[in-house]
């Protein structure tokens, strides 16, 4: 035989269910709310249990709409969140220019970059610079990563270099900057807003052992200038290098471990023997790093890549006109 509680029934709600609804510590108890009752009769219980029976399901109404609108304010979408959040930019810009004038900058510097990305891990970034003033450095900052700095660009004086685009991984809803330095010191800021989440936690496109295996092979393609190229001296190639580039925040898909950080740390790039880039990067940059470049002189001249990562591994390779 189903066995019933004796008494008038009572609500018992959570504290956050009671705060929802504006409910003090005490439970709902038929004495707080009717005071005194007399000795129950028949006809007073069934009296009661009218009253109880709404004051219950007017009590839980109240919570559970509290809880539903509660619930809309914790299913904020991530532009909601990002707008709210506190940018985390004035901090790095203290940190990694100091006092120092950032100079608004988008007609010295340019930064194209999806607006809603379709791979986090691999989201394309490309960087114009003006030539007229002669930008010898660009900070590249994705301001919510776990490490923000995604990579630090040294471009050598008269190497003609005016577009740079590389592949980042973005782990939040996040602004973008580029800071670029120009010979005389000033620096110039732009930045692009960019949706995407995951990216540096996002699994490895390759087997582990494949890219083991593969790791540090090298290949630079060139390309054909357009044919409505107005500078026919400037010239543009890509530099692709095999490497996991691990972040540290990813797991092994099968032991569920975190796989170590392992990525490309040094990389300098030289055109006939004469300096022409050179990275010093993080752990936001993409798997198998790739950077395009546009440069001047003549591309029959070998090109030259060193490539250096956190474990010490040193890899290098020279390409000659028709070669990748």
């Amino acid at each position: 035989m189903l066995a019933l509680p004796l008494g008038p029934p009572t609500v018992r709600l959570t504290a956050g269910e009671r705060a929802l609804a504006g409910y003090n510590r005490e439970v709902l108890m038929p004495k707080a709310l009717f005071g005194a009752l007399p000795h129950p009769t028949s006809a007073t219980r069934a009296g009661r249990a009218a009253r109880l029976g709404g004051v219950v399901t007017l009590g839980l109404a109240a919570a559970f709409g509290a809880l539903s609108a509660g619930s809309t304010a914790w299913a904020a979408s991530p532009e909601e969140i990002a707008a709210a959040a506190d940018s985390a930019w004035p901090g790095l810009k203290g940190d990694l220019f100091g006092d120092r004038e950032l100079v608004e900058g988008s007609d010295a510097i340019t930064l194209e970059a999806p607006a809603r990305a379709t791979d986090p891990a691999i989201v394309p970034v490309k960087l114009t610079l003006d030539p007229a003033r002669d930008i010898r450095r660009v900070t590249l900052v994705i301001d919510e990563n776990p490490a923000p700095v995604a990579a630090t660009f040294e471009i050598a004086p008269g190497a003609g270099l005016t577009e740079l685009s590389t592949r980042v991984r973005v782990n939040a809803y996040t602004d973008i900057h580029a800071v670029a330095e120009a010979a005389d010191g000033t620096l110039y800021v732009t930045k692009q807003f960019v949706k995407a989440a995951g990216g540096c936690a996002a699994p490895a496109a390759k087997d582990p052992e494949v890219a083991a295996r593969q790791m540090g092979q090298m290949k630079l393609r060139q390309f054909a200038a357009a044919e409505d190229a107005t500078d026919t001296a400037r010239h543009e190639a890509q530099l692709m290098i095999r490497h996991p580039n691990n972040s540290g925040l990813q797991k092994d898909q099968v032991t569920l471990l975190y796989i170590p950080a392992h990525f490309v740390s040094e990389l300098a790039v030289t055109h006939g023997g004469e300096p022409l880039f050179s990275m010093t990067g993080g752990i936001s940059i993409s798997e198998d790093p790739s950077f395009r470049f546009d440069y001047a002189g003549d591309p029959a001249l070998p090109f030259h890549a060193k490539a250096t990562d956190t474990e010490g591994n040193v890899f290098e390779q020279t390409f000659t006109a028709g070669q990748s």
